[in-house]
């Protein structure tokens, strides 16, 4: 048998073969570029992202505007119902209610819903088309800021009928929206692939987000649990409210919720990158 001999290198001398990163290393750094792809695709997600939404209202006269008719309603009616049965003044309540009702609605709860689904949503495309994944969640992601511009009408309503405006304090609310947008994309990836492979898991989602809306601060205030502030370290949706909630009424948070909302954050992040990396390569065939 021959054996073609090994050719020496260009001084001489033979090197082995370059080592290879570990397998969770290369999967992470593929999962990076899938991010980082995605992401000099954002007009390609801005144009899907709007799309989807003038798919979702076609042959509606109203359209999207049907969301703020709905909330406004619905936040009329609790203000006026909530205000009269427990004795509070409207000035100060409402404001309150209606910008914490969209912040979770939209912002939460509408955001985690979608998360859930942004991969299997997106099947055909998936299927068809060799795109990063990471498109999918900015995807999701425009499509609900646009759903949260129509509907933050409502509360600044409000505030202007009650002559409400706190002036440079509501700029501190951008840092926290910045820090949600960074959340919603996180949990995208996170749910999106566990979702994807395990079909009942959204309704758990569901199950937990509406349990928590009646343990968060949303519909009451978090100053009439007087001496249980404990109860508040142990939700991590409060902390996330609070730094986008907080300025727009008046109110900045302390360092701590900072802290707390941005611990929070980071561990997601790494929770979705992690998850994210080891189940990229089998999406295509799970959706």
């Amino acid at each position: 048998m021959n054996i073609l001999p090994e050719v020496p290198a260009p001084d001489g001398m033979s090197h082995p073969p370059a080592a290879q990163p570990p397998r969770p290393v290369r999967r992470v750094v593929s999962a990076l570029r899938d991010i980082g792809a995605g992401l000099a695709m954002w007009r390609l997600a801005l144009s899907l992202g709007w799309l989807d939404i003038r798919l979702r209202y076609r042959g509606s006269a109203l359209g999207p505007l049907w969301l703020t008719l709905s909330s406004a309603i619905m936040i009329g009616s609790m203000g006026l119902i909530y205000g009269r049965l427990f004795h509070i003044d409207l000035r100060g309540y409402l404001p309150y209610l209606a910008l914490s009702m969209i912040l979770w609605q939209v912002g939460i709860s509408g955001v985690l819903g979608e998360a859930c689904t942004c991969f299997t949503d997106a099947e055909r495309m998936i299927r068809s088309v060799r795109l990063p994944f990471f498109l999918q969640a900015m995807r999701m992601m425009v499509r609900n800021a646009i759903v949260f511009g129509h509907n933050i009408v409502v509360p600044l309503g409000v505030f202007v009928m009650f002559g409400i405006w706190h002036g440079a304090d509501m700029l501190m609310a951008v840092p926290g929206i910045a820090l949600w947008l960074v959340d919603g994309l996180a949990a995208a990836l996170l749910l999106g692939s566990i979702c994807a492979r395990f079909r009942d898991i959204p309704p758990i989602v569901a199950s937990v987000v509406q349990v928590a809306f009646y343990v968060t601060p949303v519909m009451w205030s978090a100053s009439q649990m007087k001496g249980r502030d404990w109860w508040f370290e142990l939700n991590p949706f409060y902390p996330l409210l609070e730094v986008v909630r907080g300025p727009l009424l008046g109110q900045v948070p302390v360092m701590r919720i900072w802290a707390e909302a941005g611990l929070g954050s980071g561990l997601l992040c790494l929770a979705a990158l992690y998850v994210f990396s080891r189940s990229r390569s089998q999406l295509a065939f799970w959706v």
